[in-house]
C-alpha cells in the first residue's frame, strides 16, 4: 500500500470513529480500536481492549458528551503501515488534546487504533 493510501485509510478510520461518537454509538467507537488496544484518557485512567474502551465511551455518552470535532490535526507516518495523529478536540461539554493516536492498517485492510493517548483539558 502506498503512503498516500495508508494515510487515506487512517483518515477513514478517524472519520468512522468520529461519526460513531457523534451518533452516540459506543460499540462503533470501540470497533475502531484493535482488540488489544490501549487507551489512556488523562486524567481518567488507562483502558485496555475493546470491551473496556467501549464501556468508557458509553459512560462518556451517558453523561451527555457529544459533538466531537478536531482541529489542528497533524499526521506523521509510523512505519510503512500506519500514522500517528495528534490534534486538539472539542465536544459540547469539554475540550482537550489528542497527544498520540496510533492508527495502523490491519489484516482486513482497515486502519484501527493500536494505542490512543488523549487528555481532557477543561469543561465548556
Amino acid at each position: 500500500m502506498s503512503d498516500s493510501n495508508v494515510l487515506e485509510t487512517c483518515k477513514a478510520g478517524i472519520a468512522a470513529w468520529q461519526a460513531a461518537f457523534n451518533n452516540q454509538d459506543a460499540a462503533g467507537c470501540a470497533a475502531q480500536y484493535c482488540e488489544g488496544a490501549s487507551m489512556e484518557a488523562r486524567p481518567m485512567g488507562t483502558f485496555t481492549g475493546r470491551s473496556e474502551i467501549q464501556a468508557f465511551w458509553q459512560n462518556i455518552m451517558d453523561q451527555g458528551f457529544k459533538d466531537v470535532d478536531y482541529s489542528e490535526v497533524n499526521w506523521v507516518a509510523e512505519g510503512n503501515d500506519g500514522y500517528i495523529l495528534s490534534s486538539n478536540w472539542t465536544m459540547n461539554k469539554a475540550f482537550g488534546a489528542v497527544h498520540r493516536e496510533h492508527w495502523q492498517i490491519q489484516a482486513d485492510g482497515k486502519a484501527r487504533l493500536v494505542s490512543d493517548v488523549f487528555e481532557i483539558l477543561g469543561e465548556r
